[in-house]
């Protein structure tokens, strides 16, 4: 589940989208008449004469607002017992966010290391599995992953997905999904 940051500004998006969408079919249908057409410059002088929209906003805030994300560290409130930073590793982004109405968190964690791609999957199983955590391997590999993987447990509830790609000598390793801090 995106981030609300991210939420909402893919619902601005969405309605930037809207907004341009109603204007072309306005304007289109504005330009179907039967009268004869007419001509209009063509060429550079064209091309200065028509008004270019510039970037109103960006996709990310530019204050971190979010009290369930972080740039750079752990969060407060990651369970970082149950998945914890391999030595050695960046942490890029993470994110704990509980779910209403629930006993579970959602979380996720991006990172970056020069350690291979089995070592680093290792590096997050063994803390999974001594938690109870079920591995299950994925039936068909993801195209450009070097590594990857699923983990459960009880009921089905709590589940994460990892996955790891290699480029130029380093591994960024993706992680997101639901658990409980504690166990069952």
């Amino acid at each position: 589940m995106p981030r609300p940051a991210l939420r909402s500004a893919r619902a601005r998006s969405g309605l930037v989208a809207a907004g341009v969408a109603l204007t072309v079919g306005v304007s289109a249908a504005a330009c179907s008449t039967s009268a004869p057409g007419q001509t209009s410059p063509t060429g550079s002088a064209a091309a200065l004469a028509t008004p270019r929209p510039a970037p109103s906003e960006t996709l990310l805030p530019e204050t971190a607002d979010d009290a369930h994300s972080a740039v750079g560290e752990l969060v407060p409130g990651f369970p970082a017992t149950l998945v914890p930073v391999p030595d050695g590793a960046e942490v890029l982004l993470s994110s704990a966010e509980p779910v209403d109405g629930t006993d579970l968190t959602e979380i996720s964690l991006n990172l970056r290391t020069a350690q291979d791609a089995v070592g680093l999957l290792d590096a997050v199983r063994a803390p999974l599995v001594a938690a109870g955590f079920v591995e299950n391997a994925p039936p068909a590999a993801e195209p450009g992953l070097a590594a990857q993987s699923t983990f459960s447990r009880g009921d089905g509830s709590e589940l994460l997905v990892v996955g790891v790609l290699d480029r130029d000598d380093e591994r960024t390793l993706t992680l997101g999904g639901r658990v409980r801090a504690a166990a069952p």
